[in-house]
C-alpha cells in the first residue's frame, strides 16, 4: 500500500507537469497565431492605403525613376561603378521628404496604430539585348540599404510587401530594361500589448485552469499523504495492541498454571498474591478493551448521559480512587471553587480524567496537582505533573488518534495512543476544550474548560 501511494504521488506530479506543459504549449500556439493574424491585418491595411506610393507625391516618384534611368545609362557608359551606383541610390535627395509624407499618411489613415517603417533596396539589375543580365546590386534585406523610412533596425519588424519595378530605355541604339526590387518592413509600437489585450480572455482562462489543476493536485496529494499516514498509524496500532495484549495474557496463563500447584493453593500468602496478579492483569485487559471501545464510540458519535453534579465532590471521588490504584503517587488538590453545579456525564468524564492522570504516571510523574477555578464564566480544571515533559513540536499531535509520544523503548510508555484522543472527544462532546502546556524536564499541564 505504501509503495502504491508513493507511485501514485509520483504519477500525479508527472501528470501535473505534463498538463501544465500542454497548457503552456496551447497558449504559445495561440500567441503565434494572434501575431500572424495581426501581421496579416497590418499588411491588408497598408495595401489599402497605397500601391506604389505614386499617389503620395508623383513628382518625387518621377524624380526617383529619372535617377534610376540616369544611373543605369551612366553605368552602361562606364561612368559609374556598381558601388557608386548603389551609393547614389541610397543617398538620394528625396529620402526625408518621402519618409515624412508616408508617416503622415499612416497617421491619417491608421490613427489607432503607431507605425515605424523602412523601405530597403534589394535588387538593381540591368538587362541588355547584346549582353547578359548585369546585376549591379542584389542583397538580402539590410537596414543599411534603407531608401527611406524611420526604422533603425529590422530585428523586430516584419515584411509587409515587396515592390518590383521595371523601366525600359534606349541608349546608343540599344534597348535595355532596368529591374528593381525593394521591400517594406514595418514595426508597430507596443504591438506586444495589442496582442496581449486580444488574448486576455484566453490568458485568464488558462491561468484559472492552471490554478485549478494545482489546487486539485495539492488537495489530492494531501489526501494521499493523509491516507498514507492513516495506514502507517493503523499498522502501528495493530502492532501496539498485539504487544499490549500479549503481556497480560501471558501473565494470566502463567498465573493459572501456578495455581494448579498444590503447594501454592495451600499457602494463603502465595495464593492471594497470584490471585491479585490475575486480578490486575484482568483489569489491564479490561482497560485495553475500554480504550478500543472508546475509539469506536468517538467515531460513531458519543451519546452522553448528563446529570447535575457537584463538580468538586465528583473530582474528589476520582482522586480517592486514583490514590488507591497508585499509592506511591503524590496526588494533591487545590480547589479555588466550591459547590459548582455542572451538567455532565459522570461515566465518560471519569474515564477522561483517569486517562490524563494515568498518562502522567506513564511519563515519569511522582507529583500531580489538580486545581479548579472560574475563568470567564468557564469552569477550569488543570492537571499539573512533574514528569519528563513534551517537546513543543509534538504537543499539537497529542490529541490525534493513535498518536504516542516517542520516548525510546521504555515499557512504561507503551500504549495504544487512544487515551488523550478519547479525552479530547469527551470534552468536545461537553462543548468544552482541552489544551496542554509543557517543557522538556519541567512537567506538563493539561487545562480543561467546561461551560458553567
Amino acid at each position: 500500500m505504501k509503495q502504491r501511494i508513493n507511485l501514485l504521488i509520483v504519477f500525479s506530479v508527472v501528470a501535473l507537469i505534463v498538463l501544465s506543459a500542454v497548457q503552456c504549449y496551447l497558449v504559445k500556439t495561440t500567441y503565434d497565431y494572434k501575431v500572424a493574424q495581426f501581421h496579416t491585418e497590418i499588411k491588408n491595411e497598408i495595401a489599402k492605403i497605397s500601391n506604389n506610393y505614386s499617389d503620395i507625391d508623383s513628382v518625387i516618384i518621377a524624380k526617383k525613376e529619372a535617377l534610376y534611368k540616369q544611373l543605369s545609362e551612366n553605368y552602361i557608359q562606364g561612368k559609374k561603378t556598381k558601388s557608386e551606383v548603389k551609393s547614389y541610390i541610397l543617398d538620394n535627395e528625396y529620402n526625408d521628404v518621402l519618409t515624412q509624407k508616408i508617416q503622415r499618411k499612416f497617421q491619417r489613415d491608421l490613427p489607432n496604430l503607431k507605425i515605424d517603417f523602412a523601405i530597403v533596396l534589394n535588387k538593381f539589375v540591368l538587362y541588355q539585348n547584346a549582353r547578359k543580365a548585369d546585376t549591379i546590386f542584389s542583397e538580402k534585406p539590410f537596414i543599411q540599404n534603407k531608401l527611406y523610412g524611420n526604422l533603425r533596425s529590422l530585428n523586430h519588424a516584419f515584411l509587409v510587401r515587396n515592390y518590383v519595378g521595371t523601366t525600359n530605355g534606349t541608349y546608343a541604339s540599344q534597348d535595355y530594361k532596368l529591374l528593381t526590387e525593394d521591400s517594406m518592413y514595418v514595426s508597430v509600437i507596443d504591438w506586444e500589448m495589442i496582442i496581449l489585450r486580444r488574448m486576455m480572455f484566453i490568458l485568464i482562462l488558462s491561468l484559472l485552469s492552471i490554478v485549478t489543476l494545482i489546487t486539485l493536485f495539492v488537495i489530492a496529494i494531501k489526501a494521499l499523504i493523509k491516507q498514507k499516514k492513516v495506514n502507517e498509524i493503523k499498522t502501528d496500532f495493530i502492532n501496539n495492541i498485539t504487544h499490549e495484549l500479549k503481556t497480560p495474557l501471558s501473565t494470566l496463563g502463567i498465573s493459572t498454571k501456578i495455581l494448579e500447584r498444590k503447594d501454592i493453593r495451600d499457602n494463603d500468602e502465595n495464593f492471594n498474591a497470584i490471585v491479585n496478579t490475575i486480578s490486575r492483569q484482568n483489569n489491564r485487559l479490561q482497560n485495553l478493551i475500554d480504550q478500543v471501545m472508546a475509539n469506536s464510540l468517538a467515531e460513531n458519535g458519543i451519546e452522553l448521559q448528563k446529570e447535575k453534579i457537584e463538580t468538586e465532590d465528583f473530582l474528589l471521588t476520582i482522586v480517592n480512587d486514583f490514590k488507591i490504584t497508585y499509592p506511591k503517587i503524590n496526588l494533591q488538590t487545590d480547589f479555588q471553587t466550591q459547590k459548582t453545579i455542572l451538567v455532565l456525564d459522570k461515566f465518560h468524564l471519569t474515564t477522561a480524567f483517569l486517562n490524563v492522570l494515568e498518562n502522567a504516571v506513564k511519563y515519569g510523574s511522582n507529583k500531580i496537582t489538580i486545581k479548579t477555578r472560574l475563568v470567564q464564566n468557564q469552569f477550569s480544571i488543570s492537571i499539573e505533573d512533574d514528569g519528563i515533559g513534551i517537546e513543543k513540536n509534538k504537543q499539537s499531535l497529542l490529541f490525534e488518534k493513535f498518536y504516542r509520544v516517542a520516548q525510546g523503548n521504555l515499557h512504561n510508555t507503551k500504549g495504544l495512543g487512544l487515551g488523550l484522543y478519547y479525552v479530547d472527544q469527551i470534552i468536545k462532546a461537553h462543548q468544552g476544550s482541552v489544551s496542554v502546556m509543557s517543557d522538556i524536564g519541567k512537567g506538563t499541564r493539561f487545562t480543561i474548560l467546561l461551560n458553567v
